[in-house]
């Protein structure tokens, strides 16, 4: 059972991620400096670093917080799924759950904000393409595991994360552009995305 003492350090921890990530989207990530954060929660730097090792952690923080949760549904997919199967109900029914992790801290449509300013700077990009990097290893990790095969040895599981994850992207960045800012949006591009992954790969595009 989680103690005051915990729930108050989440409390602060929330609250130094809400205003970093509303000092982030609305001066930009270069001019918005660690003392500012702390002081928009009445903190000390000291606290700050407490909690984040600098201020790119806490850029990241949110998309870091629901590749975890990403992770741990494919993780606990029914045995029976094939691969790719397995990732597109994991993202499909996990949206709900990363939703409620994204809104304890920021409505939805701030996520989306510091989407697109990890985007566009480049530090920022750079970290989250390597933590990307790391996530896939993650999952094809958990993939070779569910399917009982030995990851060094066989190429699929991580030929099919990176499929994967080379559509989610896209997806992504599409959601993040788009005036619709709903749940109901991103299932239904994840959706499309996936399903024209057999034709995108296997398809002839000259003759459709």
């Amino acid at each position: 059972m989680e103690t005051l003492r915990e729930r108050k350090k989440q409390r602060t921890r929330d609250a130094l991620l809400r205003a970093a990530v509303e000092l982030f989207t609305s001066r930009g990530y270069e001019r918005t400096t660690v003392d500012e954060i702390a002081a928009a929660v009445d903190v000390s730097q000291r606290t700050f670093f407490r909690y984040f090792a600098g201020k790119d952690e806490a850029a990241l923080a949110l998309v870091e917080m629901t590749v975890e949760r990403f992770v741990e549904a494919v993780r606990a997919r029914p045995p029976h799924e094939p691969p790719m199967e397995a990732l597109r109900q994991a993202v499909l029914d996990g949206w709900d759950s990363i939703n409620e992790v994204v809104e304890s801290v920021v409505p939805v449509e701030r996520y989306l904000r510091m989407y697109r300013v990890i985007e566009s700077t480049p530090v920022l990009l750079a970290a989250h393409l390597r933590r990307s990097v790391e996530v896939e290893e993650d999952l094809a990790r958990v993939v070779a595991e569910r399917e009982g095969l030995d990851l060094d040895a066989d190429p699929r599981p991580r030929l099919a994360v990176a499929v994967f994850s080379g559509v989610m992207r896209a997806t992504e960045r599409q959601w993040s552009t788009d005036p619709d800012f709903g749940l109901d949006r991103i299932r239904a591009l994840t959706s499309l995305y996936l399903d024209g992954v057999g034709p995108a790969l296997l398809g002839d595009w000259r003759g459709a």
